[in-house]
C-alpha cells in the first residue's frame, strides 16, 4: 500500500478587528488536506453571487473614549472646569468630523454624563469590533506650570515619573487577555496572544506617532510628547489603543483653552488628520502585502 506524504498547509487561526490576523503552518494528512481544499472551493463558489452584487466590508469602527463621567469628574481645573465635560465635548466634535467624511463608523464609550468603569470601556470596543481605540483626557499634575498635549501607549514600565503618576491616577483595575483561545493548549495560547499583542503594539505606536505629529502642528505640546505607561484603558489585546492628553486642567492656560469651543475644534481637527493618516498607512501596508503575495 502506498501512503501519500503529509501536506504543509497555512491556516488562519484568528482574525481581529484591526487588520490583524494570526496564521499557523501545519503538516496535514493528504486526505484531510484534500477534503479542506474541496470545502474551500465550495464556499468560494457559493459566495460568488454575493460578491458579484458588490458587497463591501463595513467601514472601520473608531471607538472614542471620553474620560471619566458621572460621579467621576476627573481632574478639576484651576477655575473649576471638570475634565469629564471637556473630554466629552471634544469627543463629540471629533465624532462629527470623522463621520462627515463617510469613511468611518464612530462609537463612543459614553455619549452623556455617566460613569463607565475602565474595563467596561475596553469591553465595549472589543464587543463592537473596533479597529482603533482613542481615549481622550485632560488630567492634572502637581506642577501647575506644566502644560501641553501628549499621547500615551501601553507599556509595563512608564517612560517617565510623570507618566507613571498619570497612570496611577487613571487606573482603578487591571485587565489581561483571557478566554480568547479556548480549546488550545496553554503554551500555544501564550504564543498566539503574544503575536497579537506585538501586532497591536505596532499599530498603537503608529497611531501615537501620527497623533503627535498632527497635534504638534497646532497645539502646545508637552516635552517629549510620545510617552507610555500602564493605563488600564489601553489594555485591549487586539485593538491598537492610545490615550491623548489634550492638555492639563491644572494649568491655567490649558484649562482656559479647553473651555473654548474653537480650541476644542482645533484639537479634534488635528486628531481627525491623525486618524486619516493612520488608516491610509494601513491601506498602503495591505496593498504592499497583497502585491508581495501575488
Amino acid at each position: 500500500m502506498v501512503f501519500a506524504p503529509p501536506v504543509a498547509r497555512r491556516l488562519l487561526l484568528r482574525r481581529f478587528a484591526a487588520v490583524t490576523s494570526v496564521f499557523g503552518t501545519f503538516l496535514l494528512p493528504a486526505a484531510l488536506h484534500n477534503a479542506m481544499a474541496t470545502q474551500q472551493r465550495r464556499v468560494r463558489r457559493d459566495a460568488r453571487p454575493a460578491e458579484g452584487a458588490g458587497a463591501r466590508p463595513p467601514a472601520p469602527l473608531v471607538m472614542l473614549d471620553p474620560g471619566h463621567g458621572g460621579r467621576d469628574p476627573g481632574a478639576i481645573g484651576v477655575s473649576g472646569t471638570y475634565e469629564k465635560q471637556v473630554s466629552l465635548a471634544t469627543a463629540l466634535e471629533l465624532k462629527r468630523q470623522l463621520e462627515a467624511g463617510g469613511r468611518y463608523r464612530v462609537a463612543l464609550t459614553r455619549a452623556e454624563d455617566v460613569f463607565i468603569p475602565l474595563d467596561d470601556r475596553v469591553e465595549r470596543a472589543q464587543r463592537q469590533g473596533a479597529a482603533l481605540f482613542v481615549s481622550m483626557h485632560a488630567d492634572a499634575l502637581a506642577d501647575h506650570a506644566v502644560r501641553g498635549a501628549s499621547v500615551y501607549t501601553l507599556a509595563q514600565t512608564a517612560s517617565d515619573a510623570q507618566s507613571a503618576a498619570l497612570a496611577r491616577t487613571e487606573n482603578s483595575a487591571d485587565r489581561f487577555i483571557g478566554g480568547q483561545w479556548q480549546g488550545t493548549s496553554p503554551e500555544v495560547s501564550r504564543i498566539l496572544a503574544s503575536l497579537v499583542r506585538q501586532e497591536t503594539r505596532a499599530g498603537s505606536v503608529r497611531i501615537a506617532r501620527s497623533l503627535v505629529g498632527c497635534l504638534d502642528q497646532d497645539l502646545p505640546m508637552l516635552q517629549n510628547p510620545d510617552r507610555h505607561a500602564g493605563f488600564v484603558v489601553l489594555k485591549a489585546a487586539d485593538i491598537p489603543s492610545v490615550l491623548v492628553e489634550m492638555g492639563f486642567m491644572s494649568n491655567a492656560q490649558d484649562e482656559a483653552a479647553l473651555r473654548r469651543v474653537d480650541h476644542r475644534k482645533l484639537v479634534a481637527e488635528a486628531m481627525h488628520r491623525a486618524v486619516e493618516a493612520y488608516f491610509a498607512g494601513l491601506g498602503r501596508m495591505a496593498g504592499g502585502t497583497e502585491r508581495g503575495l501575488g
